[in-house]
């Protein structure tokens, strides 16, 4: 049973990273579905869920993930407007920052929330993995769409900008 799941997980994650990277050099990013595939199988690797355990963590996963996309997008939405610091005045500033403030609480309040709710589907070792294997899923990522845009642009198809850090 736990070699059909390894040989269950090589495929799905050489499917997932065949099509996440294997896209025209025109586009810049795998697309969601393509991540949350490659972050799914990933995972399910990594926790070793059961048949039981998986029909009760992904409803609730789901959940918690889509909970923290909301955040994000607030985040992200927050951190473009604040490229114009210098032209704000003081209260516009400190409004931005008390905002900032409070969706990293909403942040740390959904952690909370659904840390309870994960360990009431898992066992509390399963849900520990599942915290690094988030951690590890997002470094991982980030490594293989930065060699990838270091492989294409060295094909000339990718207009580099400057380094960021001063170093690649």
């Amino acid at each position: 049973m736990k070699t059909l799941k390894k040989l269950t997980f090589l495929i799905l994650t050489l499917l997932a990273t065949s099509i996440v990277f294997g896209q025209s050099s025109k586009d810049k990013k795998p697309s969601k579905e393509k991540v949350k595939a490659m972050k799914v199988g990933y995972i399910t690797k990594k926790l070793d869920l059961t048949p039981e355990e998986a029909q009760k963590f992904w409803p609730v996963y789901n959940e918690f993930d889509a909970k923290m996309d909301e955040i994000h997008k607030s985040i992200r939405k927050m951190h473009k407007k604040d490229n114009g610091i210098d032209e704000m005045t003081d209260e516009e500033v400190e409004k931005m920052i008390n905002a900032h403030t409070k969706l990293r609480q909403k942040e740390l309040d959904i952690h909370k929330e659904y840390h309870l709710k994960f360990k009431t589907v898992l066992p509390i070792k399963k849900v520990a993995k599942l915290y690094k294997a988030n951690h590890d899923f997002k470094r991982d990522l980030l490594k293989r769409i930065k060699n990838h845009r270091r492989e294409v642009g060295e094909q000339g198809n990718f207009k580099k900008g400057p380094p960021l850090g001063g170093r690649r």
